[in-house]
């Protein structure tokens, strides 16, 4: 795997930032029909994925980028779980749901393939490079 020097290079975070955009979309459509407490609560779990994956590599070590990218994959099944309540709201249309559904999945499979790549790996992260060995 290549290294990644910027947060923006990870695939999840592309992923879950084209979920935010779509998911935009809608909300500025007005499909939620000045449902100001779930469009926060969904808006805010959206960007939660994103921002947890970004949070977690900066901070430049394996295991806190790891604890940022399953706090990541939570906020993705509490968006996956609030896209129901729009569903049954008929804020959204099946189809509608499942292309919000069908991307946090995605974003959920490559989530979870960076953990198990992060769990195995030898590195421990730019900020324990210059450490020496004791």
């Amino acid at each position: 795997m290549a290294t990644i020097k910027k947060f923006e290079e990870i695939v999840s975070w592309q992923k879950s930032r084209e979920l935010n955009k779509v998911l935009g979309k809608y909300i500025d459509a007005g499909k939620f029909k000045q449902s100001y407490k779930l469009i926060n609560q969904i808006e805010g779990s959206a960007g939660s994925i994103m921002d947890n994956i970004a949070e977690g590599f900066e901070r430049s070590g394996n295991r806190e980028f790891l604890q940022f990218l399953y706090i990541s994959k939570g906020s993705c099944g509490e968006f996956r779980s609030q896209l129901y309540r729009a569903l049954d709201r008929t804020y959204l249309t099946e189809k509608e749901f499942e292309e919000l559904y069908n991307l946090a999945r995605e974003v959920i499979v490559l989530l979870q393939k960076l953990i198990n790549y992060l769990e195995q790996s030898e590195l421990k992260g730019a900020k324990f490079k210059n450490r020496s060995k004791s």
